[in-house]
């Protein structure tokens, strides 16, 4: 039997209902492995781009931290990265727009603070703000790690 027979019954008991989509895909998987090789060495350089991709969102999301050790680096550095790297990939661009509009935001969001920290009102949003500092750009790195975008809450779309 083929694999073009093989694939296709294994497409017909996913349609019956007779094994999950998530069973259907590890025969597939299976059954390409086995009888091609070289299909299989494909996959692992496709996945090693992918993921090398994934990386570099990642990078861009962490580089923000960069402002703890160089005040200004945690503004400059991400939008470097992203000017760099925009051209080859849809995704960086994607993951580039959102930490740059986080960044804006979080400059505006400051301001604000700054101007109600004599109100006392902005004190508490000032430590706010510094701790969502910290968890977005962390959260946006791990779903950018694992190949998603994630476009950070409150922030301001200017790109």
């Amino acid at each position: 039997m083929s694999i073009a027979d093989e694939i296709g019954k294994l497409n017909e008991l996913r349609k019956s209902g007779a094994i999950s989509e998530e069973e259907y895909q590890k025969a597939k998987e299976s059954q390409l492995a086995k009888d091609r090789p070289a299909g299989e060495k494909f996959k692992q350089a496709i996945d090693g781009i992918s993921s090398d991709d994934n990386k570099w969102g990642m990078i861009i999301h962490l580089s923000q931290f960069c402002g703890y050790i160089v005040p200004i680096a945690g503004l400059v550095v991400p939008i470097i990265l992203w000017q760099i790297k925009k051209a080859d990939l849809e995704i960086i661009d994607q993951h580039g727009c959102i930490v740059v509009n986080w960044i804006i935001t979080e400059i505006i969001f400051g301001f604000i603070c700054g101007l109600l920290f004599f109100v006392l009102i902005g004190i508490p949003l000032l430590i706010a703000l510094l701790a969502v500092g910290i968890v977005f750009p962390i959260v946006g790195a791990v779903k950018a790690n694992n190949g998603e975008v994630w476009s950070y809450p409150c922030s301001i779309k200017f790109f």
